[in-house]
């Protein structure tokens, strides 16, 4: 058998207090107080400003998106081997000590859009969802600033601000590294009407943790302005992500675009010669045909919980990826879907590094593409952001002349899954049986409803997290 490799477990213990670092601190403090060295170049020609109403919305549409309009008075919301790491990617590490509350606030949006859609596909990114809020939360007032962080899963009396922002800030520069057969961007942008003059507080400290773009953008003319946002955002996402805007508003007036684009080569991949179609079980009364991958005589990490009623397959991608499939048994996806938890996935990432869970394999898996949108102003507020999409929202730190608040948010995401790997931003037929591991001489079918995440091993962080249900729904 080919060797057992060893790679830090996904953790997911609580927070232990900290202390952000001096410089950390010094940035984020100068940043508040306009004293940042690191000076924006945005030059703006101000034009005369038309009278504006007295407050103005955000409106965040993630692949992801944040796009600010005016608001109306009155208007109120609801391998295991080892991986090339970043200097400090280790135990203590800036990105370590924020993935707790990354993996906790992943989980319980996942079940929130569980209670909303249970028989549906289910794909986000809740990485991209995490950064577009946090680097919001530099323009927020304290209590706002507080809501955000807090909904984000955060505790201000454990981890300070400036080691949040700092934590990101090590996420994104470590995801960002080059690693063959691996691509992963995370990537922001801000679209800045040239009638308002931004504080430059603000544009100092998103471009001190975050580095967006900064773009002018003709509000006035909103369909080149959608426009404008859907070209830059297809570009970088590779063209996985056509139209993350429909429309906007015509008294737009900021848009901030968070995005993760994610390719990635199986360390393992699948023989395109061997797919063929096969049923795959929707449920009791729908089945689908699907290409159907195969490897015969591979060796993977697998497990039949002696718990739970499932089956976990790990796979590896080339570089600082890796993918936890889960499988419930026949007509058990519910019972498993109430288990998940950060500490279950933690459970069997864990378990996964056992040498003897390494074992001959004869796997079968769907070859699909899927896409899932969400309008997140109307869910968040139930995870605790509700002065947002309200006029308490208290983002007076972006631009002196308006309030700001939130009006609508959106988040798109894609997965495609190949022979060769993942793309993210997904005849004659013969039927097929129910099989999990350890019975039938080790054969797994990926034939029926099954959960993805999809994370980044040394900063233990999910980048994407789904239920497959349908494969050929898109």
């Amino acid at each position: 058998p080919e060797p057992a490799p060893g790679s830090p477990p996904l953790s997911c213990p609580r927070v232990h207090p900290a202390g952000a670092t001096a410089p950390l601190k010094r940035t984020l403090s100068r940043c508040r107080a306009g004293e940042s060295r690191t000076r924006v170049p945005v030059p703006y020609e101000r034009p005369s400003m038309q009278r504006m109403g007295p407050t103005a919305r955000l409106l965040p549409l993630l692949a992801g998106l944040l796009a600010l309009s005016h608001g109306q008075p009155g208007d109120e919301g609801p391998a295991n081997r080892s991986h090339p790491q970043a200097a400090g990617s280790g135990d203590g590490s800036p990105s370590l000590r924020i993935a707790p509350a990354n993996t906790d606030f992943a989980l319980r949006l996942y079940h929130l859009v569980v209670s909303e859609a249970p028989g549906a596909n289910i794909f986000f990114s809740p990485l991209s969802i995490s950064v577009a809020y946090a680097m919001l939360s530099l323009g927020a007032n304290p209590q706002s600033r507080g809501q955000i962080f807090k909904g984000l899963g955060f505790n201000l009396t454990e981890l300070a601000e400036a080691d949040i922002h700092g934590g990101f800030q090590h996420l994104l520069r470590t995801l960002a590294l080059p690693s063959h057969g691996l691509e992963t961007h995370v990537g922001s942008a801000l679209f800045l009407s040239r009638d308002l003059e931004f504080l430059p507080t603000f544009l100092n400290a998103t471009a001190a943790f975050y580095e967006p773009r900064l773009l002018h953008t003709n509000f006035r003319n909103p369909a080149r302005a959608t426009q404008l946002i859907n070209d830059h955002v297809q570009k970088d996402t590779r063209g996985k992500i056509a139209s993350l805007v429909s429309e906007l508003p015509a008294d737009t007036l900021m848009v901030l675009v968070n995005y993760i684009y994610f390719k990635a080569l199986w360390e393992k991949p699948f023989a395109s010669t061997l797919t063929t179609p096969h049923h795959f079980h929707v449920d009791e009364n729908t089945t689908v045909q699907v290409p159907m991958m195969q490897q015969d005589g591979q060796h993977h990490w697998f497990l039949h919980d002696r718990y739970l009623p499932c089956s976990v397959l790990r796979m590896d991608y080339q570089g600082d990826a890796r993918a936890l499939f889960v499988l419930p048994d026949q007509g058990k996806t519910r019972q498993v879907e109430e288990v998940l938890t950060p500490e279950m996935i933690t459970r069997w990432n864990n378990l996964l590094q056992h040498r003897y869970l390494y074992k001959k394999l004869e796997l079968y898996f769907p070859k699909f593409s899927i896409s899932s949108s969400y309008m997140l102003h109307q869910m968040l507020p139930r995870l605790g952001f509700t002065h947002l999409f309200s006029r308490q929202a208290g983002l007076s730190g972006i631009t002196k002349e308006l309030s700001l608040q939130v009006s609508r948010s959106f988040h798109k995401a894609t997965l495609d899954v190949d022979e060769a790997g993942t793309e993210a931003a997904a005849a004659t037929s013969s039927s097929s049986r129910f099989l999990s591991a350890w019975r039938n001489r080790n054969v797994l079918w990926f034939n029926r409803p099954f959960f993805v995440v999809i994370f980044s091993p040394s900063t233990q962080s999910i980048l994407f997290l789904g239920k497959v249900v349908n494969p050929t729904k898109s």
